[in-house]
């Protein structure tokens, strides 16, 4: 901690002005992914009272997820540097960006606190939930409908797409992680022609929808709250897909169930599609999109239970099981709702207890 601080302070110094101290730094939880982040408190004329600083550890240019090595050429800029650039350009609110030393792996960014759309949400009444959610929504909107009109082919997010073989990818994800390395080991090969059937399927028709700029994670543990508004973090995994994937990752995610009950979910996905509509856009079919909003929540929630096992059995990060049961019984929940899957939720029953 002291060479980190000694670090930080270099940098506060060469971006606030040379009086500019750093009077404490701490370690803040971290994510899925290889980045640390702390906050370092500052003192010094010009300087805010805290940052945050993020730290990572692979060496050159990270790409963020191991799934969207898509590039044919290596990426000539730090995919943060890159998207948060395109972001801030039509308006959607990410934390301003102070300075960052890319060889050294090392970033200063504006302190948001430490509230989290979650944090806000999970005791609040309903009615405030609700308005809190339709925050995030009309953020949302912002980062889809005017970033998908802004395209910009310098942005990476414009460059790669949640197509065919990245659903199956992580698809397959789940497959192994999530049931083959179980207790149960290798599937039989009827549950396994089940499965591939489905997702297949499942991949085909989400892979057919028109595409918009998605954040690709945007759930409630990435938005903060801040001066009353909500702010976007974690983005550098955006990509092109269909509408209402980072819906169904607001609405759908972790223990969001809790707060987001059926009754509030559909009137946040109308709330969705009229806002949408107010901003321009041809008003979607209401049952088409519930069908791509059902899959992509199911197909999202399956590479997540996959993932989060991977991190338990690979990386050594055993925080998110708890995160498993509430996730594995929306998924029960979603096949109910979703036609044409039967055949899978009855195979998905054999392996998860919350889907019975």
């Amino acid at each position: 901690m002291d060479g980190l601080t000694d670090r930080v302070a270099e940098k506060a110094a060469q971006v606030f002005g040379p009086g500019v101290r750093v009077t404490g730094l701490a370690a803040l939880a971290g994510d899925a992914s290889s980045r640390r982040y702390f906050r370092a408190w500052l003192v010094g004329a010009g300087a805010p009272g805290s940052v945050m600083v993020m730290e990572w550890s692979e060496v050159g240019l990270p790409v963020s997820s191991e799934e969207l090595a898509v590039f044919e050429e290596p990426p000539e800029e730090l995919p943060f540097l890159n998207v948060h650039r395109f972001l801030r350009g039509v308006g959607v609110r990410v934390p301003a960006l102070y300075g960052y030393w890319v060889d050294e792996g090392l970033m200063l960014l504006e302190d948001l606190g430490d509230v989290s759309l979650w944090d806000r949400v999970r005791e609040a009444p309903e009615a405030e939930a609700a308005a809190w959610y339709r925050k995030a929504i009309d953020e949302l909107l912002v980062l889809q409908v005017l970033g998908t009109r802004a395209r910009d082919d310098g942005c990476m997010a414009f460059r790669q797409a949640f197509d065919r073989r990245l659903y199956l990818w992580e698809l397959d994800h789940f497959t192994e992680y999530g049931l083959e390395r179980g207790d149960k080991g290798s599937l039989p090969d009827s549950e396994r022609r089940v499965l591939d059937a489905a997702f297949e399927g499942m991949a085909e028709h989400l892979a057919g929808q028109p595409r918009v700029l998605n954040h690709r994670d945007y759930h409630s543990w990435n938005l903060m709250v801040h001066d009353g508004a909500v702010a976007v973090i974690d983005f550098q995994d955006a990509l092109l897909a269909p509408g209402p994937y980072d819906l169904a990752s607001l609405l759908n995610d972790r223990e969001t169930d809790r707060v987001v009950t059926p009754a509030l979910e559909a009137r946040l996905v109308d709330y969705y599609m009229e806002r949408t509509e107010a901003l321009g856009e041809p008003r979607p079919d209401r049952h088409a999109f519930w069908e791509t909003y059902l899959l992509s929540a199911l197909q999202r929630d399956l590479k997540v239970v996959g993932r989060f096992r991977y991190l338990d059995l690979v990386k050594g990060k055993p925080g998110y099981k708890r995160y498993i049961p509430p996730t594995v019984e929306r998924i029960g929940r979603n096949l109910r709702r979703a036609p044409g899957l039967e055949r899978l939720r009855t195979v998905l029953s054999e392996h998860f207890e919350e889907i019975r």
